[in-house]
């Protein structure tokens, strides 16, 4: 399978099998349009004698050939049939919910504004120091762990975050295990003492803002009503100064109110941010912010305009770093991670502040996903192996896609949430990820 497109002023195959990409000119552009077909030389002269001397189109058939026998181009469909996924059914990560509450009320909040659509709670100590006591205890000989602290706002429980950090380094020289710890926060109960421990123990830090200040302060405002923007924006560019090199992100969030978010990728940079996501909101349709199917073009018009901007800015020595742009062409994921994609409920799982157990953040409050809780550890294994199951080749919608091993099936819960179905993917989120797939590979094509 190979997907052909054109895009930035580049001409691109990319091979799906074995992931490999090509930048070619006009007439290998053209002849793949036939090999596909039928590889007869003699046909595709006859076909495009009229644009090309029969020598040029012998030397591209050439070439094509080359990148047929080296596996590069028309390789063969890769299998699983052979590969067992997580046999062992080891867990690597914990999304540790330190607090079901916020201090913003952020008007697209998939938790409710904190609460998960239940009680408003804290996680204790006791319950975190068990989350990874059951991280460790079922992680195996895997020596690399995760761990994020999420909420609501998990700096609302800022004290309990800096117990669990240190009990983790407890663990690691008592287990021979290594935490990469990382948190996610709005930025509002940020001071100093905050980030000089954050910065000195968090190996990745999530920052939510939405962009331009208008944009973010209509979808995230405080308890009060009155905007964010004005309160986290100087915070944020504060931490950032003093974190250095290491990694963050700023992440917004688009919505049908701002269907222009290139400008809001643009408005961060400009404040001084350079590791940046945007996301684009996923929402029932009933909310007047959702993105539906018919603002599709002006997305997609979106994602391509930005990209062009993208190269220009890293070209003229001012790039930055645009998480839906970044793609590893060279050293991704290995064939099983492309096919499983994130691990949720097998390798990766949420915990409430009670200690239950959910494949993921997004799953949380719903019952019928609870797998058990950090004392009993997985109870609910017909569930697991639900979410082992379900990959590329299982998904019907995804079994001839040629996006499908970069995606790897796209999000379990925006199926769920969408179609009722972890294995029916969300059809607006394959669009955009199509999308932004052939929008990075175009950058990466075109970057000096």
């Amino acid at each position: 399978m190979i997907h052909k497109f054109e895009l930035n002023n580049k001409k691109l195959i990319l091979d799906i099998n074995s992931g490999s990409v090509h930048v070619v000119d006009d007439i290998v552009w053209d002849i793949i349009d036939f090999y596909e077909k039928s590889s007869n030389k003699c046909e595709i002269v006859s076909a495009l004698n009229h644009k090309y001397d029969e020598e040029a189109i012998s030397d591209a058939l050439k070439e094509i050939q080359e990148l047929i026998e080296n596996g590069l181009l028309f390789s063969k469909e890769l299998s699983i049939d052979n590969i067992e996924y997580n046999k062992e059914n080891i867990v690597k990560a914990l999304c540790l919910h330190v607090a079901h509450d916020c201090n913003l009320r952020c008007k697209y909040c998939f938790a409710s504004q904190g609460d998960f659509h239940g009680e408003r709670l804290i996680m204790p100590f006791e319950i975190g120091k068990k989350a990874l006591d059951f991280l460790v205890r079922s992680s195996g000989n895997r020596r690399n762990l995760e761990v994020d602290f999420f909420g609501g706002e998990p700096l609302m429980n800022f004290n309990v975050v800096k117990q669990l950090v240190s009990y983790g380094r407890e663990l690691e020289k008592k287990h021979n295990k290594v935490f990469r710890f990382t948190i996610t926060t709005n930025g509002v109960l940020l001071d100093k003492e905050k980030m000089d421990f954050i910065n000195e123990n968090m190996d990745n830090v999530v920052l939510s803002l939405d962009g331009r200040k208008e944009v973010n302060d209509n979808m995230r405002p405080t308890i009060t009503g009155q905007g964010s923007y004005d309160v986290i924006t100087p915070k944020f560019l504060e931490f950032v100064k003093l974190r250095g090199n290491k990694s963050y992100y700023v992440r917004g969030t688009f919505t049908s109110k701002n269907l222009d978010f290139g400008k809001d990728v643009i408005s961060l940079y400009k404040e001084g941010f350079n590791s940046i996501s945007v996301e684009p909101v996923v929402a029932k349709p009933e909310q007047d912010y959702a993105l539906l199917e018919e603002h599709l073009p002006l997305i997609l018009k979106e994602y391509e305009e930005l990209s062009q901007e993208y190269i220009k800015m890293n070209n003229e020595g001012r790039g930055f770093d645009f998480f839906h742009f970044m793609i590893d062409l060279n050293h991704g994921p290995c064939f099983v991670k492309r096919v499983v994609g994130c691990g949720a409920g097998v390798e990766y799982m949420a915990v409430t502040p009670e200690g239950d157990l959910y494949p993921c953040h997004q799953f949380v409050g719903n019952e019928e996903f609870k797998m058990g809780d950090v004392n009993t550890g997985i109870i609910n294994t017909k569930l697991r192996d639900k979410f082992k199951s379900a990959n590329v080749y299982s998904k019907e919608d995804c079994k001839d896609c040629w996006a499908k091993f970069y995606c790897s099936g796209g999000c379990h819960a925006n199926a769920y949430n969408f179609n009722n179905d972890i294995t029916k993917p969300y059809s607006i989120g394959c669009e955009m990820e199509k999308k932004r797939i052939e929008c990075a590979v175009s950058i990466a094509a075109n970057i000096d």
